[in-house]
């Protein structure tokens, strides 16, 4: 009779550590996803950009230095593979994108300006998109990091090596503030 009743612990036992093992893994797969899901966003953010930029261009020709940060900043979260550096150069090139916005609205004709008007448009749905995509990130990796933080899972998360994910997130207080204009 004890030796059935150690058995049956043992296959409860059993079931619970591949339940456990199999929620991690699925955290960790629903993580991945939603990564791939930001990424998708950022590579169609980053193919509207050239064409605001080249719009604007033809309209402000003297804003060399905001063209110039905005090639820059995008180049680098293009190269950016670690959501870390990935989250601040983008956070980088949204700022800059401020400044760009903040130069079209000094143009009136610009703002009536059909493609500019359409490519604003597709990039603020393309920001929505993405916004959406890194609440959704950051809900599946604050779910992810609990579980591997907390017993039993920590014991079984060194064990199998999960690892805590990042947060995509801002990463200084500027980069909230409204960028300023001056001609």
């Amino acid at each position: 009779m004890a030796l059935i009743i150690i058995l049956v612990l043992i296959v409860i036992a059993v079931f619970l550590l591949i339940g456990l093992y199999n929620s991690l893994v699925q955290l960790r797969v629903r993580a991945d996803s939603a990564w791939s899901d930001i990424d998708i966003q950022l590579k169609r953010r980053h193919d509207l950009i050239p064409n605001i930029v080249e719009t604007v261009k033809g309209y402000a020709a003297h804003e060399k230095g905001t063209f110039e940060n905005i090639a820059k900043w995008r180049s680098a979260a293009m190269g950016a593979t670690a959501p870390e550096d990935r989250a601040q150069a983008e956070n980088q090139l949204t700022g800059a994108l401020r400044q760009l916005f903040a130069v079209a609205e000094a143009y009136p004709e610009l703002k009536a300006n059909t493609q500019f008007t359409q490519l604003t448009q597709t990039l603020q749905e393309v920001e929505d998109a993405l916004q959406n995509a890194r609440r959704y990130y950051n809900a599946v990796v604050r779910d992810y990091n609990t579980r591997i933080q907390t017993f039993p899972g920590n014991m079984f998360a060194s064990m199998f090596g999960f690892q805590p994910r990042q947060f995509f997130e801002l990463s200084a207080p500027a980069e909230r503030e409204v960028p300023q204009v001056k001609f």
